[in-house]
């Protein structure tokens, strides 16, 4: 039964609960983490990990994609980013950091964002570092906005790209646009011959809807960060995570039964800044975590120290600052698997992510999506 509340006369609102807000309950069995499985699978794409690197240009370029996916992830480029645009990104991050640096006028780095963002998308730059990627050997995938992807999807198909992630601040099953064709996401996926990860959402209801689109995958939240993301503030729009995870757990579960079996899966974007927070995602029924600011602690993250997100170039709505990373750096690997010597949460993040399972007595990711849970409040 929803936990509704009144807040006035004739009006409820639903208690929603972050991460934060939840425990994991370990049960009576315990095992080896060297026992534990971390790996999912995605149509025909198997990963070791459940990390899917948000799509930002401060934590994914060309290389440190191809670095996630050797380490077992899917790095995931911002097809509508720096390096589409620029030919040269270096020079257009360092930009960024040295109007970061101006303390008289904290908006100066955002009005320089805004401005690289204002170049028009170049396919041979995009193609380019799509290519990057496919030579790998990794698994290649980019991010489109709902506003650009019907007229960016063929030549990113043609160019490689074997998994689409359709992003937005907040996405339906059917955009609409001023003067332009609606995006019909059925329609669109429907013509495509690569699964499409869509997102993101807050509620069951959404969450149903784009999984009748024939995604292979839904994007819960839209990458919120303390201290970056600003959508609550600008927007009045906020996402409880673990409360949106369960709900779009929930509908996963509903069409699997309606559908006879098919299965879409649920990846958390937000509200995860330490290993702990990785855990009680999946916990709640995620099956794989998109990483942000975690990611910015990375040594040889493009961003330099900085990090935002794609929410931060709009031109006329930034719901994003570009603010400073974590203020430690370690290679992507130690980052991920560790060793660490810091007892805050913030380094090894998916050998943490074992142990907890270890310690709770799962074996896999699915199994881990049933153990109990408690709230603090």
């Amino acid at each position: 039964m929803r936990d509704l509340v009144e807040i006035g006369m004739g009006r409820t609102a639903r208690r929603a609960y972050d991460l934060d807000d939840v425990e994991i309950v370990p049960s009576r069995r315990t095992r080896s983490s060297s026992v534990v499985s971390t790996s999912w699978q995605i149509d025909a794409y198997r990963f070791d990990l459940p990390l899917v690197t948000h799509p930002t240009d401060a934590i994914v370029s060309p290389g440190t994609a191809v670095a996630v996916g050797e380490l077992g992830g899917l790095g995931v480029l911002n097809a509508e980013g720096l390096w589409a645009r620029h030919a040269n990104v270096e020079d257009a991050i360092f930009q960024l950091v040295r109007a970061a640096e101006d303390l008289e006028d904290p908006t100066a780095v955002g009005r320089v964002l805004q401005e690289l963002h204002a170049a028009p998308i170049r396919l041979d730059l995009l193609t380019e570092a799509i290519k990057t990627v496919r030579e790998s050997g990794v698994t290649v995938a980019a991010r489109v906005s709902p506003q650009h992807a019907a007229e960016l999807t063929p030549d990113l198909i043609a160019a490689g790209v074997e998994i689409l992630v359709v992003q937005g601040t907040i996405i339906s099953a059917e955009h609409v646009q001023r003067d332009a064709e609606p995006l019909n996401l059925k329609e669109f996926i429907g013509r495509l011959d690569v699964p499409v990860i869509a997102g993101g959402v807050s509620d069951y209801r959404t969450a149903m809807h784009l999984m009748r689109t024939g995604a292979a995958g839904v994007i819960v939240g839209h990458g919120y960060t303390p201290g970056v993301t600003s959508t609550d503030r600008v927007l009045g729009i906020g996402v409880p995570m673990a409360t949106a995870i369960i709900d779009a757990a929930a509908a996963r579960r509903d069409y699997l039964d309606e559908t006879g079996g098919r299965y879409v899966h649920v990846l958390a974007d937000g509200g995860m800044t330490v290993s702990g927070d990785i855990a009680k995602a999946i916990a709640c029924g995620a099956d794989a975590v998109m990483l942000g600011s975690p990611l910015a602690a990375a040594s040889d993250a493009p961003g330099q120290g900085l990090y935002w997100t794609a929410a931060a170039a709009h031109p006329s709505l930034p719901r994003s600052r570009v603010a400073a990373g974590p203020d430690y750096a370690v290679d992507l690997k130690t980052l991920l698997f560790g060793p660490s010597s810091d007892a805050e949460g913030v380094v090894n993040l998916f050998g943490a992510l074992r142990r907890a399972m270890a310690k709770t007595g799962y074996s896999d990711l699915k199994e881990f999506q049933r153990v109990g849970l408690t709230v603090r409040r």
